[in-house]
């Protein structure tokens, strides 16, 4: 694996159509958790389109099942199907990896919270936590076995720019004693979404298996919003970011799971469809020095196999 900076053709404005054009996946198999709305549609259609066969894993089987229908209109030799999972649920992500049968290619980590109010699963834990890493740590490693079966196959961790904002705070990770903050919390999250990547990929590059965290840009079109007030979405709107279409928040995604040139270059987190450099002091891009941490990569893995066998 190089140790460079991973650059491509490709940035901000690309669309996941672009970065999949004359990529062929007739053959492959792909997972795209939270795939009936947002950026879960135009990651799965692409890939789809590309020849893949894609399994929508969706809360909502009504609408998964009417995605997965106009996603394969027109999608020539890829096809599109759905099945129930619900990530702060481990019972049905068990049932989700005890239903998959074969070889699995792509995993695309897509479904995610963002800054409910205090909300604990029956195990106590806090939703965000809960949902965006260790529903999807457990899916993951359920499904190893799988993405070994394929040979090279990719997996897609979805954090943010949002982990800029928290590290995973080990002494408290469910905000039982310190007050409860959902922006915080919802950073800590990405921040374990992003050494998830890092320590996955440690563990199962010799299986052939790369992953790679993404941070698909700021997207108002999108469930991602939900818990936001309209004063909030309001403010970012006028806030002069600059906002992506959910085709353009795919691409990332689509470049980390398609990219011929990513093969085995893997622990790392893209934007704009490059290798993010560094985050510096008062910038609100790059990849935080905690994110990459490789103790701290080692610890939440261990955190959570922990917590899940507690649970």
């Amino acid at each position: 694996m190089t140790s460079e900076r991973v650059t491509t053709p490709f940035d901000a404005d690309s669309t996941a159509s672009e970065v999949a054009s004359g990529v062929d996946l007739s053959g492959h198999r792909a997972v795209v958790t939270g795939a009936a709305s947002g950026i879960g549609v135009d990651t799965a259609r692409t890939l789809v389109r590309a020849g893949a066969e894609v399994t929508l894993a969706v809360r909502n089987l009504e609408a998964g099942q009417r995605v997965a229908d106009d996603i394969s209109v027109g999608a020539g030799t890829g096809r599109a199907l759905v099945a129930p999972l619900d990530l702060a649920d481990l019972g049905s992500v068990e049932a989700f990896v005890g239903g998959w049968q074969g070889p699995l290619h792509i995993l695309v980590n897509n479904a995610g919270v963002m800054a409910p109010p205090l909300t604990r699963t029956p195990q106590g834990w806090e939703l965000q936590f809960a949902t965006n890493h260790l529903g999807h740590f457990a899916l993951a490693t359920g499904l190893h076995d799988a993405l070994a079966a394929a040979g090279q196959a990719r997996v897609v961790s979805l954090s943010s720019r949002g982990h800029l904002r928290a590290g995973v705070d080990f002494d408290d990770i469910n905000f039982h004693q310190r007050p409860y903050d959902p922006w915080v919390a919802y950073g800590q999250s990405k921040t374990a979404n992003m050494l998830f990547a890092v320590e996955a990929h440690r563990r199962w590059s010799g299986d052939g298996i790369t992953v790679n965290a993404v941070h698909p840009g700021a997207i108002l079109d999108s469930n991602l919003t939900r818990y936001m007030s309209r004063e909030e979405v309001d403010a970012a709107a006028s806030s002069g970011e600059t906002f992506k279409s959910p085709e353009q928040g795919a691409a990332t995604s689509i470049l980390v799971a398609t990219w011929p040139g990513l093969a085995g270059a893997g622990g790392r987190y893209f934007e704009d469809c490059n290798e993010a450099a560094l985050n510096q002091p008062g910038a609100n891009r790059g990849v935080a020095g905690y994110a990459l941490d490789q103790q701290a990569a080692q610890r939440l893995w261990q955190v959570s196999l922990d917590m899940l066998g507690n649970a």
